[in-house]
């Protein structure tokens, strides 16, 4: 898929030791011409773990965009309705979240 141009939403969810390896994936992105909107989860925004301060991590991602990082509910609302996005990347996306939240379950 050529992302040149397109408008992708970029969420990292709080799989913390991922964190690196996911903004490799990030910059890949943006260097392919793609219009980076990033979004955090609160707990991915907010706390500090051994994998790293929040701070430092939000202060990398919004290099990396040149963008500030959508975090709150109030601020994520218009994405879908104003058609900010035209894909959405949640990263890491964990099996356990992916099941819950696909339309359809494999029994």
């Amino acid at each position: 898929m050529k992302l040149k141009d397109k408008k992708v939403g970029f969420v990292f969810t709080g799989s913390f030791c991922t964190f690196e390896k996911t903004k490799e994936q990030l910059k890949k992105i943006v260097e392919e011409g793609a219009d980076v909107l990033p979004i955090m989860s609160d707990h991915a925004f907010e706390l500090d773990t051994k994998f790293g301060e929040a701070c430092n991590h939000i202060k990398e991602i919004e290099e990396i965009t040149g963008k500030k990082i959508i975090h709150t509910i109030q601020e994520a609302e218009p994405i879908g309705p104003k058609h900010l996005t035209d894909i959405m990347i949640v990263a890491p996306c964990s099996r356990k979240y992916n099941c819950k939240t696909c339309s359809f379950n494999n029994r």
